[in-house]
């Protein structure tokens, strides 16, 4: 078999990082691991021409090599996905497709053409999809009502990979999550027991990338890298001497429930092993609307708290704010803008809530008959795809108004100063977040021109806080720096934020505020 196995285009978003990546020469953050597991799982045999669109694009002299065009996609990628299918089809390829999007609606990849559903977990499903082509199946979907053992998982294909295109590198050590928020598709896509690779298992795949040369950032990409509280640490006593014997190679970026804070032994391990950030899924500091989504672990204990606890012990914060929610109150988006403020959390990524399919949320709002599937889903700044319990004029008008002022350059630089003076630095701990060589100067080069003499309204504090950052606090000055770079992109996203969100509207609801 020749396979051509395609990633379709992301569009400017939160996660993008556009000006970000033009500003360090780089094309996309991260590889897309999935796509890259499912190679390492077919036939050793099999021809295999891997491309990231966001990265290069495949040539028609590609496509009319291949015997099959195997595609994965989340939801924000819907329209290239949808657009290589039907390329596909239309140039009489067969094609196979899978990953989130087509797992929770696979209606959309079958009216598309899609000859084959290789849905849920690639390693219960591949070999599903493998016999049915040996057999000579026209079709079919591939679906598996049981977890895979991810001890199983192998090493990911990280050699088809463009790396020096990336900003970061990707592992999974876990799959599923614990806990049971109304609004999360992760429990109905992995389920809620985390099942995890054996530490050796997962350094063997940082082998993989240390073999292949690539220095910096890796994003540990689990929904809940602390699903498994006992196992997470088991690894992370074998990933420090790791570290050590390689001389601390890699920095690591993940996702954390926010009772992380709740465990001492677990920060100090985290930030021994390299760890430098943490995105936490905050949602909203009011209780009445986490108790009301079932997010009962943020519930016990104060959340600024919290953040200040993890921030002290060495890790960078990251976070997820949702405006919607049922009962919530008039002024959740103030509510939101006064948390971050409080917390200095430098990028909270602020949305809309979007009931998604086959979530607890989806399956209620069916049930109340509040659903409007009208609307498309997906994280570009859309509207509610339901009716909500406040007007749906207010939620907008608080979402625009809290993206605006948070992204405005000023706060964002002082968040961004804020936190990195307030991140606790351990006697053992490393410098925080590595840049290759060539790609840091570039970063530095274009920041200091940027915003240390073209952006005139911020210029003066974008040096006093840098000058105070080399003084006292060296350590982090790549994370401020990183920081800085990537407001380029914020301050160009919340003007487009509020675009989408004035074409939907009819109307700009800053001006009529």
């Amino acid at each position: 078999m020749k396979a051509l196995l395609l990633y379709p285009i992301f569009p400017q978003s939160f996660w993008s990082y556009d000006r970000f990546m033009e500003i360090a020469g780089l094309k996309a953050v991260i590889p897309p691991l999935g796509i890259i597991t499912v190679a390492a799982l077919l036939p050793k045999d099999w021809e295999i021409r891997f491309f990231d669109r966001n990265v290069e694009p495949e040539t028609e002299a590609d496509w009319n090599w291949c015997d099959v065009v195997i595609l994965s996609a989340m939801l924000v990628q819907k329209p290239d996905f949808l657009g290589l299918i039907r390329k596909a089809v239309e140039m009489g390829k067969k094609v196979a497709v899978g990953g989130p999007y087509p797992t929770s609606v696979p209606e959309d990849a079958l009216d598309s053409g899609a000859d084959y559903l290789i849905l849920d977990e690639g390693e219960m499903t591949v070999p599903l999809f493998i016999e049915a082509l040996a057999k000579n199946q026209a079709k079919g979907i591939f679906r598996s009502p049981e977890k895979p053992d991810v001890t199983s998982s192998p090493c990911p294909r990280f050699d088809l990979l463009n790396r020096d295109a990336y900003f970061m590198m990707a592992v999974q050590f876990s799959r599923g999550c614990p806990f049971n928020c109304e609004f999360c598709d992760i429990i109905s896509l992995y389920g809620r027991k985390s099942r995890t690779k054996e530490p050796i298992q997962l350094l063997a795949e940082l082998e993989s990338l240390y073999d292949l040369g690539w220095r910096g950032s890796i994003f540990m990409v689990d929904d809940n890298f602390i699903g498994n509280m006992r196992n997470v640490k088991l690894f992370l006593r074998e990933l420090i001497p790791w570290m050590k014997q390689h001389n601390y190679p890699f920095t690591f970026i993940t996702e954390a429930s926010v009772n992380l804070a709740e465990d001492d032994e677990l920060l100090e391990l985290m930030v021994e092993a390299g760890f430098y950030s943490v995105f936490l899924g905050i949602e909203t500091p009011d209780q009445d609307s986490l108790e009301m989504t079932r997010k009962q672990q943020n519930t016990r204990n104060s959340l600024s708290q919290a953040c200040r606890k993890i921030n002290q012990a060495g890790l960078l914060i990251y976070a997820g704010f949702i405006i919607g929610f049922d009962g919530e109150r008039t002024g959740a988006g103030e509510r939101i803008q006064a948390f971050v403020e409080q917390t200095n959390i430098p990028q909270p990524m602020l949305g809309i809530l979007q009931a998604l399919p086959n979530t607890a949320l989806w399956d209620r709002l069916k049930q109340e008959k509040r659903l409007n599937e009208t609307v498309a889903l997906s994280d570009q700044n859309n509207l509610m795809n339901f009716v909500p319990s406040r007007p749906l004029s207010e939620i907008a008008q608080e979402y625009v108004e809290g993206i605006w002022k948070i992204y405005e350059p000023s706060s964002y630089f002082r968040r961004s100063f804020e936190q990195c003076l307030n991140l606790g630095l351990q006697p053992k701990q490393r410098q925080k977040m590595k840049f290759p060589l060539g790609k840091g100067l570039r970063i530095v080069s274009q920041i200091i021109w940027l915003q240390g003499f073209r952006r005139s309204q911020t210029r003066l504090q974008f040096w006093q806080q840098l000058w105070t950052i080399v003084v006292k606090k060296p350590q982090v000055l790549n994370i401020y720096l990183g920081l800085c770079a990537a407001g380029e992109h914020f301050w160009e996203y919340r003007t487009l934020a509020r675009k989408r969100i004035t074409e939907q509207l009819g109307y700009d609801p800053l001006q009529n505020a």
